[in-house]
């Protein structure tokens, strides 16, 4: 298949099912997908953009082995973490614009797992120094080094809702935000020790490594808004990618 965000579009649901069978376990029952965020981490100083992805413990139920970008499931509770700043505007109406009926409360719970799981996965914490003090899980990382959590460098890239059938199922939101937001980079990494290899790869060879078929459908998706932005201006086209009518789709919002 050609490496565009049309990639899967208009594949069945037994094509996804076969194309995902070694991402992603298959259980029958319905389940409603929860949130989940993910960050696309971006290094701009070699010319050409890089991406931060790390492999998954083999022993993993989800996606075992496999190169992902950091992320997980978002904690509503994290929507009350205090932040030097919040989302951009057109950032935040993409979010509670995107279908799902997100508040402006669930899209900053959203945003804020996001620098939540790359803390605890990646050991990296965005934000601006200056005191900071949670007792919130997750958050003691950046209290101990004294970053207060931002989110204004995030921008929205692309959401994906998992299709029926699979033991897990998440509506995810990709976040991107470049290696110069990062504050403090923690030498030992995440506390979660939950991806053993992390690598910063051009998004062209990230495409070619061990992934799941949805991450290199959003790769394509970044690859095609970085040409036409680099700079990833806020309120930018974002990729979604769905189950409907036993159809996978994909447009923009």
């Amino acid at each position: 298949m050609k490496d565009t965000p049309e990639t899967m579009a208009g594949l069945t649901r037994a094509e996804i099912d076969r194309v995902e069978n070694k991402d992603f376990a298959l259980g029958a029952g319905p389940k409603r997908p929860r949130d989940a965020a993910t960050l696309i981490l971006l290094d701009r100083s070699g010319g050409t953009p890089r991406v931060l992805i790390g492999r998954r413990h083999r022993g993993h139920a989800f996606m075992p082995g496999k190169f992902v970008f950091p992320g997980g499931r978002t904690d509503p509770a994290d929507s009350r973490i205090p932040v030097a700043e919040g989302l951009h505007p057109k950032e935040e109406a993409k979010l509670t614009g995107d279908g799902s009926r997100a508040s402006s409360v669930r899209a900053r719970a959203i945003a804020l797992s996001a620098l939540r799981e790359t803390y605890e996965e990646a050991g990296l914490l965005i934000g601006r120094k200056g005191a900071f003090a949670s007792q919130k899980p997750g958050w003691d990382g950046f209290a101990a080094n004294g970053v207060r959590p931002s989110l204004a460098p995030l921008r929205y890239i692309a959401r994906a809702i998992t299709p029926p059938g699979r033991i897990r199922r998440f509506d995810t939101r990709f976040l991107a935000a470049w290696r110069d937001d990062v504050a403090v980079a923690l030498p030992e990494g995440g506390p979660t020790q939950e991806l053993e290899e992390l690598i910063w790869l051009p998004v062209a060879e990230a495409k070619q490594a061990d992934i799941p078929t949805i991450t290199k459908s959003i790769l394509a998706t970044l690859e095609k808004r970085l040409a036409e932005d680099p700079h990833l201006d806020p309120g930018g086209p974002v990729g979604f990618y769905r189950m409907r009518h036993n159809r996978f789709l994909f447009d923009y919002f």
